[in-house]
Order: C-alpha cells, then sequence, then structure tokens
C-alpha cells in the first residue's frame, strides 16, 4: 500500500512539474497552434464536475477527423502529438491530458506533453515501442496505478473473462515496429506478463440494469471475443437529455462524434462485442 502510494507521488510531482528531457517529441506547428486555441478556449469555462470537464473536452473535438495509426512513424518510438487526427484511443488520451491540465491550472504545451506522455506510457516512461500501452486493458490497469482512473466494471458486477491478450505477438506482420526483433521479443514479454493479470468485462446484457451508475465521462472500452484481443474500440459516456448513456468517441467512420442511439443499441451493431470495461476518471 505504501509503495503504491510512493508511486503515485511521484507520478503527480512528474506531471504537476512538467519535466522536460523527456525524449523525442513529434509535433507540428500546426497541432501547437490548435493546442494553445484549445487550452484559451477550455480555461475561460468554469465546470462543476470531473465528469462533465472530461465531456466538455471531449465535445471540444467534435468534427475531428478519424485517423488511424497516427503514432506508428518514424524508424523509432517517440511521443506524437496529433490533434488534426484522432483514433479512439488517442481521443481519450488527449481529452484526459486536456482535463489534468485544467484540474492544476497548467497552459504550457511542455506541461500537456509531458500529461500525455504519462498517460500514454507504462509507469509515465517512454522507453521503446513496448513502453507503450497498446492493449487498453493494459492502459486502464497502468493509469488505475497511477492514480487517473479508477476501474469499476467489476464494481458493476463484471465477471472474469478467461483468454489470453496475445494479438501483437500473433500477428507480427501488421505491425510495422514488429519487424525490429528486440520489440518484438519485448512485446512478447508484455504479452506473458499481461497472461498474469485479470480480464473483467461488464456482459453486454447486463449493462441495461446498471446504465444509471454510469457518469458523464467514464471511459468505456468495447471487449471483443477476436481471438488474442482485449479491446476494440473506447470512447466515453456522455448523458443526453433524454437520460440515456451514448458513446463520445473518435468512430471509425469518420470523425469524433456521439452515437445517434443509446450506448446498449450500439454495442448491439458491433460484431464480436461481449460487453463493456468501465473505467472512472478522477
Amino acid at each position: 500500500m505504501l509503495q503504491r502510494a510512493i508511486h503515485f507521488f511521484l507520478v503527480l510531482l512528474f506531471v504537476l512539474c512538467g519535466i522536460s528531457g523527456f525524449g523525442q517529441v513529434s509535433a507540428s506547428a500546426e497541432d501547437q497552434q490548435l493546442f494553445n486555441a484549445k487550452i484559451n478556449a477550455l480555461h475561460s469555462t468554469e465546470l462543476k464536475s470531473s465528469g462533465d470537464t472530461i465531456v466538455f473536452i471531449g465535445k471540444s473535438f467534435l468534427g475531428t477527423p478519424y485517423k488511424e495509426k497516427t503514432l506508428e512513424i518514424g524508424a523509432k518510438e517517440s511521443l506524437v502529438i496529433n490533434l488534426r487526427g484522432l483514433d479512439c484511443t488517442t481521443f481519450v488520451e488527449n481529452v484526459l491530458a486536456f482535463s489534468l491540465l485544467l484540474q492544476k491550472n497548467r497552459t504550457s504545451f511542455e506541461d500537456f506533453t509531458t500529461a500525455l506522455k504519462t498517460i500514454r506510457y507504462r509507469n509515465g516512461l517512454l522507453d521503446g515501442y513496448s513502453s507503450r500501452l497498446h492493449y487498453f486493458t493494459d492502459w486502464i490497469r497502468n493509469n488505475n496505478e497511477k492514480g487517473f482512473v479508477k476501474d469499476i466494471t467489476s464494481d458493476l458486477g463484471g465477471e472474469i473473462v478467461e483468454k489470453p491478450i496475445n494479438f501483437m505477438g500473433t500477428h507480427r506482420d501488421l505491425y510495422p515496429f514488429l519487424t525490429d526483433e528486440a520489440n518484438y521479443q519485448k512485446m512478447l514479454q508484455v504479452e506473458a506478463e499481461l497472461a498474469e493479470e485479470e480480464l473483467c468485462v461488464l456482459p453486454q446484457a447486463a449493462i441495461v440494469s446498471v446504465e444509471e451508475k454510469l457518469e458523464n465521462g467514464d471511459i468505456i472500452a468495447l471487449a471483443t471475443s477476436i481471438a488474442g484481443l482485449d479491446v476494440t474500440h473506447t470512447g466515453f459516456a456522455i448523458r443526453m437529455p433524454n437520460g440515456r448513456i451514448h458513446l463520445l468517441h473518435a468512430s471509425i467512420s469518420g470523425e469524433v462524434t456521439i452515437t445517434e442511439v443509446p450506448l446498449i443499441d450500439y454495442l448491439k451493431r458491433i460484431k464480436n462485442n461481449i460487453g463493456i470495461i468501465v473505467a472512472r476518471p478522477l
């Protein structure tokens, strides 16, 4: 318990201090301009709760084009900042990073890059390709340990699912960085460690009974039956005026948007979906 508390304090101190020298950053002048415009707009608005803050920030990205594989660039792993195009995971990461800045009244681009790096990489350390939290359950678990989110799936009635998480290791040809043998061996080690962790999923049929317990800004990860994979998509819960929970997400259909139908109905359209994993930002 003491070790976890010390670890959390060090991570939080890292974020608040905006430590420089965190390695290569890939960001365009346009991304820096977009950051400045967004942080200025967000700081001018007073919000009551962390969930409302998450939703407000997420909605500020509405219409941003969906773009996959934005992090798979260059010859080696770097901290990629791209506010011009987002996939489902980078959307969640960027929203969470902006929320950390608002909580601590930080406004600099360096603060943002530090927060994003801390969220995206295992224990906040950029140490090659395998240090990125590629599997979203690994992302939730590590950011739970950092004190940024809390996995509430079990509290909602989630059930343990027995399956190996090894899609990257068994589909090496789909990941350019894994052509490097060192990267590949390190990812196999990551997957071996994931095999020791439990996978808790709230079954699709059980969501209707706990919809009222979901809150604005909860991170919703879509669990899958696809062999080797834990999650295929993610976004934020948003409670609409009719009281129903919808999904605010970077949609593969083209842009950041809000589902037209409630989350429960949206999931029924997703092939291989078996339920959700829920993490609440703190």
